[in-house]
């Protein structure tokens, strides 16, 4: 069975097409390919409040080439959701309409939490210690998604309006920041050690550049030391000195400092990067729901 998700966040679109096996009546989830587009909506939706022309384009562009990719893949069941800045952009409804006619795919505005809910299908927490308590942590372009998980359940779950093309428009307050202390200190604890599980491009970024092992955590110490490392450098030093693409370089010392604040506020000071993402999680539901119809 192939089951492909497309995730249209605030800083870019992902089209990811899995072939799922069953093996010793398990299924076994194998990435066939991964597409990003950076498609940046943040920068408009943020600041004008909608998509401006040449993104709405492009935007409808890139769903013509992941429905032919699909086709190409002959992908046979497909989820497609929008975050934070469609959900903000006055032309949103507007721009799925014209998406509809021109590739067939059909695009869902998703709330914050379901957000949240779609990263924790990636059932990651149940297959580690149970002696510990998790606390998921998705950083994107619009949002920053929390998600806390202790004794084989999820006790906790919050969308915050503070993501990396926010911060790099100068769009979170002071008040975005309290509100998150707040509601970090009041519902994150455990008698537990609480250890955090990233995803993102950025935070996989941090984590491939520190050479550490697969299934071992970042120290809250190394993140420090990364971001202040980051924030000394301007744009275009970053790019040269680490291999960066533009559209990372510029974002990644704002996710550096989301993660940091997040996991000081929760007393914090490990994070697993196993690579999931909310396209991950998209696959994960739909398969659980098409086995849920048999």
């Amino acid at each position: 069975m192939k089951i492909a998700a497309i995730d249209i966040g605030s800083n870019a679109a992902r089209l990811l097409i899995n072939e799922v096996k069953i093996n010793n009546k398990q299924p076994e989830f194998i990435k066939l390919n991964l597409l990003r587009i950076p498609l940046r909506l943040g920068m408009d939706v943020f600041s004008l409040g909608k998509i401006g022309e040449e993104r709405e384009k492009m935007v409808i562009d890139s769903m013509k080439i992941f429905s032919d990719l699909m086709k190409i893949y002959k992908v046979e069941h497909y989820r497609a959701c929008a975050t934070s800045a469609m959900r903000d952009a006055a032309n949103g409804q507007k721009i799925i309409e014209e998406v509809k006619r021109t590739s067939g795919i059909n695009i869902e505005i998703i709330s914050g939490d379901e957000e949240a809910t779609l990263v924790f299908e990636n059932h990651v927490a149940e297959g580690l210690d149970k002696e510990f308590a998790y606390l998921y942590i998705d950083v994107g372009g619009g949002s920053t998604e929390l998600t806390f998980y202790e004794n084989g359940k999820m006790k906790y779950e919050k969308s915050f309006n503070i993501g990396t093309i926010r911060l790099l428009n100068n769009l979170v307050t002071p008040d975005n920041w309290k509100d998150m202390k707040e509601e970090i200190r009041k519902n994150i604890n455990s008698k537990k050690p609480i250890v955090a599980i990233g995803s993102g491009g950025n935070i996989n970024k941090v984590f491939s550049m520190s050479k550490t092992k697969d299934g071992k955590p970042m120290s809250l110490s190394h993140l420090k030391k990364v971001y202040k490392e980051f924030d000394d450098l301007t744009v275009d030093e970053r790019m040269t000195k680490y291999n960066l693409r533009e559209d990372r370089a510029d974002v990644l010392v704002h996710a550096l400092q989301i993660f940091n604040n997040v996991m000081s506020w929760s007393e914090i000071n490990r994070i697993f990067v196993p690579k999931i993402s909310v396209a991950d999680g998209l696959i994960h539901n739909i398969y659980s729901k098409l086995q849920d119809k048999k």
